[in-house]
């Protein structure tokens, strides 16, 4: 039932548009948004609106509804992200939200040259894939088990990225476990908490997508952690307190 916030984020939206506008301007390179499951392109219109807005070329991902694992999904998503590349002459940078984060991370490492950087927005590829509470209409729409899924094959490990990842996360996310969305930190690796955001909102949340243009922004090579300094402590708690992680559970 928390998940009826995500109209209440999308209305924020609106309001937060004149301030989020103020983001640093992108240097034009190519991001592929990837939706979550059961969703399509349209679910990530406002952040592709958003983010074409400050200067990037954003694009859908171009497969129709994520209905899930599918014969032949990931060489499908490949040839999308290589395309785009050729198109561009950029390396582009793959946005996933959800399900369609945990494809993003697989993509970087099925195709590392062509992948710039990596953005997840409550994506749970750590851990246990049940630990939300979506995996039984998962199987039931896809007609796969995700006990009879290799969870590397299709991004479900925690195993770092071959290109620069950012995870952004809430802990008031009401369909995915959140700690299953934190990544172990090092020179290339973050994460970022939201403070408020639900699971179906987090597309459009304006805390969410002011990390995301924070991040597009950085030049090619030149990865650097997201700073909590100034007034953006109040908003985006340490997503490093102390709490369990999934790999010391």
């Amino acid at each position: 039932m928390m998940e009826g916030r995500a109209l209440y984020e999308l209305g924020a939206l609106g309001l937060a548009m004149p301030f989020l506008r103020t983001a640093a301007r992108g240097d034009g390179h190519p991001v592929i948004v990837l939706p979550g499951f059961l969703a399509a392109d349209g679910s990530t219109a406002p952040l592709r609106y958003y983010l074409k807005g400050l200067g990037y070329k954003p694009e859908p991902w171009a497969l129709g509804r994520n209905m899930g694992v599918r014969r032949g999904l990931m060489d499908r998503m490949v040839a999308r992200v290589r395309n785009v590349r050729k198109q561009y002459g950029r390396r582009p940078t793959l946005i996933g939200w959800s399900l369609g984060g945990i494809y993003a991370r697989e993509l970087a490492r099925l195709a590392p040259d062509d992948v710039r950087a990596v953005i997840t927005l409550g994506s749970p590829f750590t851990n246990n894939p049940r630990a939300n509470h979506a995996w039984r209409l998962f199987e039931l729409v896809s007609g796969v088990e995700i006990g009879d899924i290799d969870s590397e094959t299709v991004g479900w490990t925690p195993k770092p990225l071959p290109v620069p990842s950012t995870s952004i996360f809430s802990r008031t996310d009401g369909i995915s476990a959140w700690r299953c969305s934190v990544q172990r930190e090092d020179e290339k690796t973050e994460n970022i908490e939201v403070l408020e955001g639900s699971h179906l909102g987090l597309g459009h949340n304006p805390l969410a997508l002011y990390a995301i243009a924070d991040r597009l922004s950085q030049p090619e090579g030149a990865f650097r952690r997201f700073t909590r300094d100034g007034m953006k402590r109040f908003f985006y708690p340490d997503p490093n307190r102390p709490h369990r992680f999934p790999w010391n559970a």
